[in-house]
């Protein structure tokens, strides 16, 4: 797609909400992960798309997919660099260079309950940008970078406690 079109796009996302803001909020559809079998699972949306996670073998797994760590490192890797593109566009800027890369800090006795103090989820998160656009100067794509990663919901998640709550059906 073309800067115009997402520009354009934004725009007018941007418009309605502001018009309309009971809008805004909504709830996604669910997705389900179901065991195929060992510790290799299938996550399914409703409309059909799907991902595939496996555990590597150090650990039981058959090593044939990311692991669902993996893939938390991605989503926030996609979502940011999504975000800071959505905003270049809504400035009409067109990007040359855009590369996020997330590392993560993890104990693994955290995963495995070793010792109940330690975090099952991450110790910290490094994200790294590269950013570039002909005649752009740096502050600008500072900027940009800024304020998309204040705005990127899986940054947003992992940065902040969110609300949250499991239910137990036993079959």
């Amino acid at each position: 797609m073309s800067v115009e079109h997402i520009q354009q796009s934004v725009g007018n996302v941007i418009t309605y909400l502001t018009e309309n803001p009971n809008d805004a909020v909504a709830t996604s559809a669910p997705i389900t992960a179901v065991m195929e079998g060992g510790l290799r699972c299938r996550a399914t949306s409703a409309n059909g798309q799907t991902i595939v996670t496996d555990m590597p073998e150090a650990v039981g797994g058959g090593g044939t997919a990311p692991s669902p760590g993996w893939l938390s490192g991605a989503a926030l890797a996609t979502c940011d660099a999504t975000r800071i593109a959505l905003r270049a566009a809504e400035l009409g800027l067109t990007l040359d260079t855009l590369e996020v890369s997330v590392e993560s800090e993890f104990d693994d006795r955290g995963l495995f309950g070793i010792e109940p103090p330690v975090q099952a989820g991450p110790l910290s998160v490094k994200i790294k940008i590269k950013i570039a656009a002909a005649g752009v100067g740096e502050d600008v794509l500072r900027e940009i970078v800024d304020f998309s990663v204040t705005c990127s919901p899986v940054g947003d998640g992992i940065r902040r406690a969110t609300k949250t709550q499991v239910e137990v059906d036993v079959a």
